[in-house]
Parts: structure tokens; sequence; C-alpha cells
């Protein structure tokens, strides 16, 4: 049996007579790909705040590794394994792509921030920046600057800096928004290489990517889980056909 590396215990979350997580449980084991499928307003995003600590549940217990983090700040999260990509696009657009490696690799060796310049020209730096732009094949794009580039290469570069921690769980927030076909072809072939390596818990809209990616799904209705497993019991599944996916 697969180990557990994230565990919902009945996270409930309301904002006002607006039910945004109601009694969720689910979890999300090593090594594999999960999809969180919804529509719009469904509270998928308001979830994956709650797990990563942005916001805090009214009740329920948020573990990682079989600890409860619920009362862990975002920073303390993110020491403790969790990496994440963003709905909209969070890299420092007026850096380069090498620059934003660089400051990305200082995190991860635990270094200050306080001196940036210096750590630009730092060659050890520079080489473990390297690293992380290959990662997602963006080392030719390492002098350029991040707002010159095209959104889907931005994304793919908010990703590598995602890694650059080594998380144990990667929140994959609409990854693919944004990107034309063969920005989204990219994306789902960078992060099929990271099965078996780490815990995903990927929020997409792209039904194909969804399907193609993910070893198990769960569908998240108005705060609620109505159906989770894998894509075959999924697309079969009355429940999700009816409230989401369509009833033909």
């Amino acid at each position: 049996m697969s180990r557990a590396v994230l565990e919902l215990q009945g996270l409930n979350k309301s904002f006002g007579a607006l039910h945004a997580t109601r009694d969720l449980s689910f979890c999300v084991n090593a090594g594999e790909i999960h999809a969180l499928i919804g529509p719009n307003g469904a509270g998928k995003t308001t979830l994956i705040q709650q797990i990563y600590g942005a916001l805090k549940p009214d009740t329920g217990h948020v573990l990682l590794n079989g600890k409860d983090i619920t009362s862990l700040p975002v920073p303390g999260r993110v020491r403790a394994g969790i990496g994440r990509s963003f709905q909209i696009s969070n890299v420092l657009m007026d850096f380069t792509v090498l620059e934003n490696g660089i400051i990305a690799e200082q995190a991860r060796l635990g270094q200050s921030f306080r001196f940036l310049r210096p750590a630009f020209d730092d060659p050890d730096l520079i080489a473990g920046a390297r690293k992380i732009l290959a990662r997602v094949g963006l080392n030719d794009r390492a002098d350029q600057r991040v707002g010159d580039l095209a959104h889907g290469e931005r994304r793919m570069l908010e990703l590598a800096l995602a890694l650059a921690t080594a998380p144990q769980l990667l929140l994959l927030d609409e990854p693919m928004a944004g990107a034309g076909p063969e920005e989204s072809q990219r994306m789902s072939q960078i992060i099929e290489t990271l099965r078996g390596k780490l815990a995903i818990l990927l929020i997409e809209h792209d039904m194909d990517a969804v399907f193609r990616l993910a070893d198990r799904i769960t569908v998240l209705v108005e705060g609620a889980v109505i159906a989770s497993g894998t894509a075959d019991e999924i697309s079969n599944s009355a429940a999700v056909q009816t409230a989401y996916l369509g009833s033909e």
C-alpha cells in the first residue's frame, strides 16, 4: 500500500454563507500524480490555499507525511516539503531567467538574499541555477528578461523554481493555463518525468492532460468530494458525468 504524503481530514472552510470546502477528505500518495478537478467555483483554489497555508480551515486537519501541519504558516510548510506553482505566474519579471534561478539556488542552500548583485556573479550559484533551468529546458533562455518570455516559458520557469527546493509534495495550480499547444505539451512532458519522484497535486482544466497524466483523480463540486479514483473510474462515474463532465 502506498504511503500518503498529503492527507486531508474533514476540511471545512466558509466565507459567510458560502461553503468553500465541506468535510473534505482525501490523500495524495508518494510518487503519484493526483489531479483535482471540478467546475469553476468548486473550491479548488481555496483548497490549495488551505494545503499551502495561505488560508486556515475552520475545522479539519492537513497532514504531511503523517505530521499535522494545520497550524504551520506558509514558510513552515515550505520548509516541511511543500512546493507550489501559482495560478498566476509568480516569478521576478524584471530579472533574467538565470537571476531567478540564482535566487532559487540561494533559497535551496539557505543563504541570505541581502547581497543579490554579488550572488549573480557567484560561479557556484550560477552552476546550481543552470541545473535548475536545465530541468525544464530553459538554459538557452538564461540571459533573457523573464518579462520577455512567452507565457508558457514563464510557467515552466515557475515550475523549475518550485522544484529547486526538492519538495516532497508539489502543488500545481493550472500550470497550462494560457499556454499554447506546444507549451502545454512540453509542460505535460515535464510533469510526466516527475511521476514516481514526488507526490503531485494537479489542478488543471485541460481534461485531455488530466486524464493522460493522473494516476488518480478527485472531483470537487461545491466544496465537496463527489468521486475519487482512476481515470477510468472517474470517466465512467454517473455522478461525475452529471455534475461535471456532462451527462451525454
